[in-house]
């Protein structure tokens, strides 16, 4: 069955980094576009990024351009989001998603971020 597993969240300080990674497996990850979704205290879950079956193309939440990035490693069956300059208005779970353009299918169980001092 479709499992999409993440990893990689944690609490960092205002300007830090982190990198989340997404494992996909169950199905043929090189035909699916993937996303990262995240969903903050009290708001709903939001699109922060995603990126297409090649990893050709990408489009990011304004709120992140410039500072988080993602890619994918379709040999290896993962999804990566890179997270630079953290600010406490990132602290939300982190989604990894199957699908990005229209609504996702699959969803992995989420991973905490936590920006904090």
């Amino acid at each position: 069955q479709v499992q999409l597993v993440e990893s990689g969240g944690g609490l960092v300080q205002p300007g830090g980094s982190l990198r989340l990674s997404c494992a996909a497996s169950g199905f043929t990850f090189s035909n699916y576009h993937m996303s990262w979704y995240r969903q903050a205290p009290g708001k709903e879950r939001e699109l922060v990024a995603r990126i297409n079956w090649s990893g050709g193309m990408t489009n990011y939440v304004d709120s992140v351009k410039g500072r988080f990035t993602i890619s994918r490693d379709n040999a290896k069956k993962m999804v990566y989001l890179q997270m630079n300059s953290l600010n406490p208005e990132d602290t939300a779970v982190y989604y990894c998603a199957r699908g990005g353009w229209g609504l996702p299918d699959y969803w992995g169980q989420g991973t905490q971020v936590t920006v904090s001092s």
